[in-house]
């Protein structure tokens, strides 16, 4: 393979230096870098030539002409691989339908976003956001207005069990000493036995749990999943905490929930605007823990989904079968178009 003759590029920044440094270890891959601010002239040659879109998580941090769409995909003909943190700003229909292969780095945050799940819960059973705040604006705090809940013997309910989800069962039961239930459905009763959750049903996890927590995909089952009706179904004790995608949860339903008591409070990592503005209704509540996407954000798990975006990149250009494909059915079109631009059928 001559040197360059594979085409990579990315948008605004990738998750860790790790990714440049793999790539840059081959002759015959060559990594452009475009700003969101870059002229059509600079990067118009750039998305007709490319093999490999490595685009990133944030939607709002991206250019939305750069988000991948049908249109998006008119003007990259020979691209053959979208490689993403997560699916937000893809299209994974429109790339089916083009005969693009759409692969994700899961399960590299997963410690990092499953301890920001477990902090948040701690936090607000604790009440440690009231007591700073409390503390930062009042003199002689009565601390016994500030009563917590131990989260020992307590029952977290967590929506789906993936990676992420998983990892948040096994801290709380085997940390904890909590009860998991715990709701996906395309997992069998015996996985998530496995991964440490009961199965139930969604609205069954919603009125026994202490503690709910989204770790799910978003799509368009998942889209508003957690709703009016979902909120109604808590109990008034309990917390709702997502470190998944926003889009899942209703923000209205939930803002008029914590108006009307109706659960104890929230942790909020994902929102429907990233970042949230500060007047942002939710973020007036102290009952509200907040983040702005940051739960998988650590040097760690940064340099973690570098190195697997990478590997997993090289291993498709070389013709592999990469392990983390979300449009599997696209496969045989993919390898068609895979054959055609680089002479070989991929594995």
């Amino acid at each position: 393979m001559s040197v360059n003759s594979k085409r990579v590029f990315y948008v605004k920044y990738l998750a860790n230096p790790i990714y440049i440094d793999i790539l840059k270890a081959r002759s015959d891959v060559r990594l452009d870098r475009i700003e969101n601010e870059s002229p059509e002239d600079f990067y118009a040659p750039i998305l007709n030539a490319a093999h490999v879109y490595q685009i990133g998580a944030a939607r709002d941090e991206l250019a939305p002409h750069f988000h991948v769409d049908a249109a998006f995909l008119k003007r990259t003909p020979n691209l053959l691989l979208v490689s993403s943190n997560g699916v937000d700003p893809v299209d994974v229909e429109a790339c089916t339908d083009a005969g693009v292969l759409v692969v994700n780095q899961s399960g590299g945050n997963a410690h990092s976003v499953a301890e920001h799940a477990l902090a948040m819960m701690l936090t607000l059973s604790k009440r440690i956001i009231q007591s700073d705040r409390k503390l930062r604006r009042e003199a002689n705090v009565n601390r016994n207005e500030l009563v917590g809940n131990e989260v020992e013997h307590k029952t977290v309910g967590i929506i789906g069990l993936g990676n992420v989800g998983r990892r948040i069962a096994a801290l709380c039961k085997g940390l904890l000493g909590m009860k998991v239930l715990a709701y996906d459905p395309y997992l069998t009763a015996e996985v998530m036995a496995e991964r440490g959750g009961e199965k139930v049903e969604l609205d069954e996890l919603l009125r026994r749990a202490d503690f709910v927590s989204i770790s799910c995909p978003l799509d368009k089952k998942s889209r508003n999943m957690i709703s009016t009706h979902e909120f109604a179904l808590m109990q008034p004790h309990a917390y709702f905490i997502t470190t998944a995608r926003g889009f899942i949860h209703d923000e209205d339903a939930l803002l008029q929930a914590l108006r009307d008591k109706r659960i104890a409070g929230a942790g909020l990592d994902v929102w429907s605007k990233e970042p949230p503005p500060p007047e942002h209704p939710l973020l007036q509540f102290d009952n509200v823990l907040a983040s702005p996407h940051t739960a998988g954000v650590t040097i760690e798990a940064r340099q973690n989904m570098g190195r697997i975006a990478a590997e997993q990149v090289l291993d498709t250009l070389d013709g592999k079968r990469p392990p983390r494909i979300i449009n599997p059915e696209v496969w045989p079109v993919y390898a068609e178009r895979f054959k055609q631009a680089f002479g070989v059928t991929p594995g």
